[in-house]
């Protein structure tokens, strides 16, 4: 979700500087805030019993985060760890909320975008029920794609690397290497000065 900063603003948002590697919110603080990235990047992950991560999603420049669990009460299910240099703008709870009453068209927009992040869960958890890692990196690579409008064959850079391409998949960065390596010879994608172009 993308809401107008100005708006933001007018509601008592305040920017918060963050360094790389420093975390927005950790698994099981309390949601009190809506984020949306000014500047930089944010990883949502997670890890498991043996400290392996799983990284949820990777987001940019004018994208929201956490806002589901403000609708819940819940707290984080997830890790928010900035990728870069960051500068991410807040808006407390209660603030959100008046914003969201005072100006209902956001309500629909919020619901479309939750919606897509619906999609994105059950079109990842189709893909990693795969056994074949194959199919898990083509679900994750057409859905990369699909939030952009080019409709070309091979053009579309994944801005990802080896390793957080692993962590997206639940596989290892020598089976990532090695299928994305076979899915090149098969025509699926090109591997250019190290971009992955699918």
């Amino acid at each position: 979700m993308n809401i107008d900063e100005n708006l933001l603003y007018s509601f008592g948002a305040e920017d918060k500087n963050y360094k790389k590697r420093e975390s927005v919110f950790r698994e099981d603080d309390h949601a009190i805030y809506y984020f949306q990235i000014s500047e930089g990047k944010v990883k949502l992950n997670n890890y498991n019993e043996n400290g392996k991560e799983f990284i949820h999603n990777i987001l940019g420049k004018k994208q929201s985060f956490g806002e589901a669990m403000l609708f819940l009460n819940q707290d984080y299910p997830i890790n928010a760890i900035c990728l870069e240099d960051s500068r991410i703008i807040r808006l407390p709870k209660k603030k959100f909320f008046e914003m969201i009453t005072q100006n209902p068209d956001l309500s629909l927009e919020m619901n479309a975008c939750l919606s897509q992040e619906i999609f994105y869960k059950l079109k990842m958890m189709q893909s990693l029920a795969s056994q074949n890692p194959m199919q898990r990196l083509k679900g994750l690579l057409d859905y990369l794609k699909s939030y952009h409008d080019e409709d070309c064959h091979q053009c579309f850079h994944i801005a990802f690397t080896r390793q957080q391409i692993a962590n997206l998949t639940g596989l290892r960065v020598e089976t990532v290497i090695r299928n994305l390596k076979k899915m090149e010879k098969e025509g699926m994608l090109s591997l250019q000065d190290r971009k992955i172009l699918y």
